[in-house]
């Protein structure tokens, strides 16, 4: 009971203390909760983006087969899937039709995609929300196109894409086998690529290498390859998010820094008062690290809420145009919330126990210096 006792009366010590020195106190807990919050906010997009690669992506094929010639991607003939097909640990392989295509209009990229079951027939299509928000295309409209010869090209929006898909299909328009090959000039005995699905999953390096054999003009892309893809396209754009991550981390350091370079003349003479007064010098270190600890865990908190906040329920309003990038068709959608425990203790031990071990150092150094000089000066 004793010791509790004395727990509070430092704690209350340490509130009339910043209370003492308002100003400079929330001056302090608005930067370094600035700095946690940018800290946070990059972490949360980080692992909330891989989160989502990884769930998006669960049901892609384990193999995407492509052709390359000089460097480029390139059509592959339809042969290469007979070559493949029956292969020994091979559950499945089709081939793929999808391309781009440049609307000068918006000055975005379309994606086309021929799906296996598309039943809305020659002449319709089915498109994305963002293709639709941006042209302003709904059921019953027709958009026209130029085919790659420069013909005019009309086809008849039948149906928009469920929102819910919207991460995925914002630049997205299903269309069938003829129209995407008499719009985008694919000869018909070429396809975009092939898909591979495996019996057994131990077995795809050893499937990888006998098409590899088949097939040496084409390249393997496995599916963590796409999830890091994935992540690595909107986390990291432009490395501008790094550079968030970096002025975060620099920020934090120099708050440390310049707390354990030394104290102001105001708390130079509260602690010499202190020793005057007789408190022993563990009950002055323990004030000082609890008041290290309340700054930097109220701050921590602070700026992990509204971190949190700021990435899964408004969208990360603030770093959209680095996620955006150049894109004019960017889906409209809030990541899923996902929290790692790890980095939430990552992000509290780079946070949190720096600056509190920076609180103590100066009090030690003024605990050690001759009273009557601390009172002085």
């Amino acid at each position: 009971m004793i010791l509790i006792e004395r727990q509070k009366n430092i704690i209350d010590f340490m509130l009339s203390s910043f209370k003492r020195r308002k100003g400079k106190t929330l001056a302090l807990l608005s930067v370094y909760s600035l700095a946690v919050f940018m800290l946070a906010s990059v972490v949360f997009i980080s692992h909330a983006i891989r989160k989502e690669a990884s769930f998006l992506l669960r049901s892609a094929p384990e193999l995407v087969i492509q052709r390359v010639i000089a460097g480029r991607h390139h059509p592959m003939p339809v042969s290469y899937l007979d070559k493949i097909k029956n292969l020994k640990g091979i559950d499945s392989a089709r081939a793929r039709l999808w391309g781009y295509y440049y609307d000068p209009i918006i000055g975005a990229n379309y994606t086309l995609v021929v799906p296996e079951d598309f039943d809305q027939g020659r002449g319709n299509i089915a498109i994305g929300e963002g293709v639709s928000r941006t042209r302003l295309a709904f059921e019953g409209d027709t958009m026209e196109f130029r085919d790659y010869e420069g013909g005019l090209f009309s086809l008849t929006v039948t149906r928009i894409l469920p929102p819910g898909t919207e991460r995925v299909s914002s630049d997205l328009i299903l269309v069938s086998q003829d129209d995407f090959r008499s719009l985008l000039g694919m000869p018909k005995d070429f396809v975009t690529d092939l898909t591979v699905r495996t019996r057994n999953q131990k077995n795809l390096s050893q499937v990888g290498d006998e098409i590899t054999a088949l097939l040496p003009d084409s390249k393997l892309i496995g599916r963590d390859d796409m999830v890091n893809a994935y992540g690595t396209a909107f986390t990291w754009r432009g490395g501008i998010m790094m550079v968030v991550l970096t002025g975060g981390l620099f920020a934090l350091i120099i708050l440390a820094w310049d707390k354990a370079s030394g104290m102001g003349e105001e708390e130079r003479r509260e602690v010499g008062i202190l020793k005057a007064m007789g408190w022993p010098i563990s009950d002055i270190l323990l004030m000082k690290f609890w008041e290290g600890l309340g700054i930097s865990l109220s701050c921590f908190l602070l700026g992990t809420t509204l971190a949190y906040v700021h990435v899964f329920l408004i969208s990360s309003a603030l770093f959209e145009p680095v996620l955006k990038g150049w894109a004019a068709l960017y889906p409209d959608f809030r990541l899923i919330p996902f929290i790692d425990l790890g980095q939430i203790l990552a992000l509290f031990l780079a946070t949190v126990f720096p600056y509190t071990v920076a609180t103590i150092l100066p009090a030690l150094r003024v605990l050690r210096i001759d009273l009557d000089l601390v009172m002085r000066t």
